[in-house]
């Protein structure tokens, strides 16, 4: 049974991940990547790694600017030392393929919170992929 000060910190994630999602929502990328903590690690479908608060941010910002996306926490889980917890929930995002053609996906994803050295909570780990089949390339056109 989650202690009183578990089911507190549950619900802080849930609030900071619910207003993550809005920020994501209105595209705004300086708040929308203001919820990792300085040594984040995102693991973005189909791409390497981010590291670094200039990787994350051209993440974000290439996201942000040709998808709408939102996502919803489904399980907040804390660590008996108290700082540390896990959400994992879904997403659904539209974007433009190449050719300029709306295309939807939806997923999920998992995020580390760390509570930081000043009380508040920060993602320190994100990852999220699709549930849709990968599509395969186009053929390369013979010569």
């Amino acid at each position: 049974m989650a202690s009183a000060a578990d089911t507190k910190i549950e619900q802080a994630i849930r609030d900071l991940d619910d207003q993550w999602s809005k920020a994501a929502g209105a595209k705004d990328v300086d708040k929308t990547i203001s919820f990792y903590s300085d040594d984040a690690l995102v693991m973005p479908p189909n791409a390497p790694s981010a590291t670094t608060k200039e990787a994350i941010r051209k993440i974000w910002k290439d996201l942000l600017t040709d998808a709408n996306i939102s996502w919803k926490t489904k399980k907040v889980e804390v660590a008996q030392s108290g700082d540390l917890a896990f959400s994992s929930g879904t997403y659904e995002v539209t974007l433009n393929d190449p050719t300029g053609t709306p295309v939807n996906d939806r997923g999920k994803y998992l995020e580390v919170w760390k509570k930081q050295s000043d009380g508040t909570w920060k993602c320190g780990v994100d990852i999220w992929n699709s549930d849709l089949a990968a599509t395969a390339p186009a053929p390369a056109e013979k010569k």
